[in-house]
């Protein structure tokens, strides 16, 4: 996707607008470095200071995150999600156990009854990943991977409002999932019931089974602050 030549009018809105495209599309990941401001002033047409207000606009709604000396890189793919990351770093690490709880539970229970099988083709894939990332011994990737095996079963709800909402709050889980992952001293949680109680359309079974895991994760976070 390339940049558009900005107007005249509303220049700051209007590049505002436009970086916010580039991070929603994808066309700069997560966790990637924005071009320059001389380079992006260029590509728009307009001057430094305008660029560099839209970045502060975007870097306030948790969007960007400027590091000194480094550059500016993609922090969150929407305002929702940047306002979660900005909460979730104030939360304690049980609190937002709680409410990955609430969502990957009614995700499991959901897509059992809406699955289609594409949906089973994408988890199955995704759990298969999952396990080959812990075999790797790759914490960053092993994370990456479990948030992709339940971002693909909440995909298969079919609900767009959750899938929106579990992708806001992924995006801000990254670091949270992490420092669970240590909490846990690396001990692998499966999660293969829960793909296979969606693929048989067993709603109750599935969210038994998201139930399980998650508990297992909170009682041994428990646990370890306790210790």
């Amino acid at each position: 996707m390339s940049l558009r030549t900005a107007q005249r009018a509303s220049l700051v809105d209007q590049v505002i607008d436009q970086l916010k495209e580039q991070i929603t599309s994808g066309s700069w990941p997560m966790n990637g470095k924005i071009p320059t401001e001389t380079v992006l002033a260029e590509q728009l047409g307009v001057g430094r200071n305008t660029v560099r207000e839209a970045v502060r606009a975007l870097t306030h709604a948790g969007l960007l995150e400027c590091r000194q000396g480094d550059g500016t890189y993609v922090r969150a793919t929407s305002e929702l999600s940047g306002a979660m990351l900005r909460r979730l770093r104030q939360a304690e690490q049980l609190e937002i156990l709680e409410v990955r709880r609430a969502l990957e539970v009614e995700s499991a229970r959901l897509a059992a009854t809406r699955r289609t099988d594409e949906d089973i083709a994408g988890i199955e894939a995704a759990l298969a990943e999952r396990e080959r990332a812990w075999d790797l011994d790759d914490p960053d990737y092993f994370v990456e991977a479990d948030l992709a095996f339940h971002m693909a079963v909440a995909h298969a709800t079919h609900n767009l409002v959750l899938i929106d909402l579990y992708e806001d709050f992924s995006a801000a889980l990254r670091a949270s999932i992490t420092a669970a992952g240590t909490s846990l001293n690396k001990s692998y949680i499966p999660h293969d019931a829960i793909a296979r109680a969606i693929a048989a359309g067993d709603a109750t079974a599935a969210e038994r089974a998201g139930h399980a895991c998650m508990e297992h994760i909170l009682i041994a976070l428990t646990e370890s602050a306790d210790s």
